[in-house]
């Protein structure tokens, strides 16, 4: 049996499970139907249907809200000791459920096997790094006057709303609710409506670790509904939301009227420089794996190749040989190196690129074409004689696309980086010490990379400027978002308070 039809196999009993039962919502610790009916879930590998979803609605986010709020006190009030161990116990469900979750995440997104093995076991990670967190989240300062002992402490906000997107949705659901639950806080979580089925694994795995009911409230539905809700409902203090950046302006005023603390991790159009004097072997596995990789769809990947004009045209030929040498397929293979995109509405959307690059006057020297009917694959595809005002270079196209763009000088390169709404990423490729030191100083971006690919460290700050987002994930600056500050001063002496309306 080959790996392809080993993975199928154990994949047909796991989708057993949600053909027979299909995935309620799940608030308090009890299944609950959807309000609004069901809806059905597709997988993109081969259009068929996986299983029927609860259509959840602002009224079955009241219940969740509710629930959450009804959770709150004595989980923010269980010892830390108490709450890092559950935490734990879900890492190491995770861990033992690893096959399970990944194969599931194939199937319902078309991501390949090569990358979602690793990303089950990433979300065991954020679980395990933030469980060791738990204990000094609290933690403050002591900030002395003359007349006062000033501390500081940190309290939990109190139930909060998790909207996490479609791409790599189980690593990037814990990557919010890990640190959310060691903060203290409560959560409702409203998973993308095209990618349900681990967020019900989720769910599973973290009561059988002993997570409280009510702690971690799933709600599956549509933006327009259950997502406004939950933006929108007086109980839940914060939104944490990861996706792109018309839905985080969305967000930001559906929360508005009751003044919710917003951390929204959006899109990008990240920049790729590539300078005449960098190791160019190496930067051009980075510049392939950093956009063909997780099938393009992920929002820190360096869609603009910046190259420099002296070595461009070796690099290019270089890059289309590699790139059409990218394999294309199921995504149980573990052959497979980029697999289908998550639905049709996303397929049309990347493959109208294609004509928008031709009609701009771009080439197509890679890729441009969709790949069979049975699915939702696409060729990887690169853009060349592209100049950085053209569509493909602004607008965020979330697909294994890559334009690559000409620059002269230093001062050219950074030009055209900046020059678009999003600041997400950067990565900049030179042995130049002082030029990556200039260089990066002057990049608009959250999180700049030099020779490198986007290595991922915890502890770190996670997060984007302009239109890709606001807020950080990451180490103590998650905290910083779940949690409230509170200032306590106590007199250390008996210091002069000024007297009114005394004799």
């Amino acid at each position: 049996m080959s790996a392809l039809d080993d993975n199928l196999t154990k994949l047909g009993g796991y989708l057993d499970r949600f053909r027979a039962y299909g995935i309620p919502n799940r608030i308090a610790g009890q299944d609950v139907a959807g309000s609004g009916g069901v809806f059905q879930t597709h997988t993109p590998v081969d259009k068929s249907v996986i299983c029927d979803v609860a259509h959840g609605t602002a009224a079955d986010i009241d219940k969740a809200a509710r629930a959450a709020a009804a959770a709150f006190a004595d989980w923010r009030d269980m010892p830390a000791k108490q709450r890092c161990d559950i935490l734990i116990r879900i890492a190491e469900g995770i861990e033992a459920r690893a096959e399970e979750i990944a194969l599931c995440e194939c199937w319902d997104t078309g991501q390949t096997i090569k990358f979602m093995s690793k990303a089950a076991l990433r979300g065991a990670e954020n679980f395990r790094y933030f469980a060791d967190q738990v204990v000094r989240a609290r933690d403050g300062q002591h900030l002395p006057s003359p007349t006062l002992m000033n501390v500081t402490t940190r309290v939990p906000i109190g139930p909060v709303g998790v909207i996490t997107p479609w791409n790599t949705p189980f690593m990037l659901s814990t990557w919010k609710i890990a640190p959310a639950l060691a903060a203290g806080c409560t959560v409702v979580h409203k998973p993308a409506e095209v990618s349900p089925l681990t967020a019900r694994l989720l769910v599973q795995i973290v009561e059988e670790a002993g997570l409280p009911p009510g702690v971690l409230n799933t709600v599956n539905g549509f933006g327009d509904e259950a997502g406004k809700a939950l933006c929108e409902h007086p109980l839940i203090r914060a939104i944490a939301f990861v996706g792109e950046s018309r839905t985080g302006s969305l967000i930001t005023k559906q929360g508005a009227d009751t003044l919710k603390r917003n951390h929204l991790e959006l899109g990008g159009k990240n920049p790729v420089i590539v300078f005449e004097d960098a190791d160019l072997d190496r930067a051009m596995d980075a510049v392939i794996f950093m956009i063909y990789s997780i099938n393009g769809e992920r929002c820190t990947s360096s869609s603009r190749l910046l190259v420099q004009d002296t070595i461009r045209s070796e690099f290019e030929a270089k890059l289309v040989e590699r790139v059409n040498r990218i394999k294309v397929g199921h995504p149980l293979d573990p052959a497979t190196e980029i697999g289908p995109l998550v639905s049709k509405e996303h397929f049309d959307k990347v493959t109208r690129y294609f004509d928008i690059a031709r009609e701009d006057g771009a080439r197509v020297a890679a890729g441009g074409t969709a790949v069979g009917t049975e699915g939702y694959f696409v060729r990887p595809t690169l853009f060349t004689d592209a100049t950085n005002d053209m569509r493909i270079a602004q607008e965020e196209i979330f697909g294994p696309v890559l334009t690559s763009i000409p620059f002269r000088t230093e001062e050219d390169a950074l030009h055209m980086a900046n020059d678009t709404a999003y600041g997400l990423t950067g990565y900049v490729w030179t042995n130049d010490l002082t030029r990556a030191l200039r260089f990066t100083d002057c990049l608009e971006a959250g999180m700049i990379w030099v020779n490198s690919e986007n290595v991922r460290h915890l502890p770190t700050p996670f997060g984007g400027v302009k239109a890709s987002g606001i807020g950080r994930d990451g180490g103590d600056w998650s905290f910083e978002f779940y949690m409230e500050q509170k200032h306590v001063g106590f007199a250390t002496g008996q210091h002069k308070i000024t007297r009114l309306g005394a004799s």
